[in-house]
């Protein structure tokens, strides 16, 4: 039996962070189309994906799904996929890179401080977009606020949005974008975490030795270890059963144990 195609049964996707920013900033969604999702899978995610049913329903019908974190990646290249490690900031930074946008692409921003607000107005007065930006500092716990979210699918849509980027983490990205995509404009939304203020200067990224080792994560948790450090300890042991369910669930646990018995 092969191993399978579909790790933990997402479909990823081969392209690269400049090739799925190319086509969202190239590319307009027509109606019938709808919301293009763009999620981005670490470990943390595929850990959630376990145990939180609408987390798993936003990447079923998600549009494009990479390989965030080094782990997955190398769980998918175990499954026989040839696929890139593509982080959500790369995708924001390529988004964000251009010194000029289509006439039509007009860009929100989900945001989480006033801070990231002031940074991304100042880099849409820079590039002349100040009358196409708009953004949003939704309250905490937002996600759990129907009407909420309701009046902010509005708002996106009243903005004709081309471009929605999501900039308060998961599952809350993910599932307010498949729960209010009929509400949403045909628009890319892209769930990036705090890549957008990567891509602003706000917070420093790992170098890039330590990225090409596979490091980033013990870089960001000398950042702030109090936060992550919990979050990963949970997030790596979430990985590991999902690994191993996934194998069971494509047949390969029990042939393991099988090739293992006949020795």
């Amino acid at each position: 039996m092969k191993q399978p195609k579909t790790p933990f049964g997402l479909t990823l996707s081969p392209a690269s962070a400049q090739q799925i920013a190319d086509e969202a900033l190239s590319t307009r969604r027509a109606p019938a189309e709808g919301v293009g999702l763009v999620v981005t899978p670490n470990i943390e995610h595929i850990a959630r994906l376990r145990r939180n049913p609408a987390l798993a329903e936003a990447y079923r019908n998600a549009a494009v799904t990479v390989c965030d974190g080094w782990p997955v990646r190398r769980y998918a290249t175990m499954c026989g996929l040839s696929v890139e490690r593509v982080t959500g900031c790369d995708i924001a930074v390529a988004l964000m890179a251009p010194e000029s946008y289509a006439p039509w692409q007009r860009l929100f921003f989900v945001l989480d401080s006033a801070e990231t607000e002031r940074a991304v107005l100042d880099w849409a007065a820079e590039r002349g977009l100040a009358d196409r930006v708009a953004t949003t500092i939704p309250p905490f716990g937002f996600e759990t606020d129907e009407a909420y979210c309701r009046d902010m699918a509005g708002r996106i849509a009243a903005h004709g949005t081309t471009l929605l980027l999501m900039a308060v983490g998961a599952p809350r990205s993910e599932i307010f974008v498949d729960r209010h995509r009929a509400l949403l404009p045909p628009c890319w939304a892209f769930c990036v975490g705090q890549a957008v203020k990567i891509a602003l200067g706000l917070v420093q990224r790992a170098p890039g030795r330590w990225q090409a080792v596979g490091l980033e994560w013990l870089w960001r948790l000398r950042q702030e270890p109090r936060r992550l450090a919990r979050r990963y300890v949970v997030s790596s042991v979430g990985f590991a059963l999902a690994v191993i369910e996934d194998r069971r669930r494509t047949g390969q646990g029990a042939r393991a144990s099988g090739h293992g018995a006949r020795a």
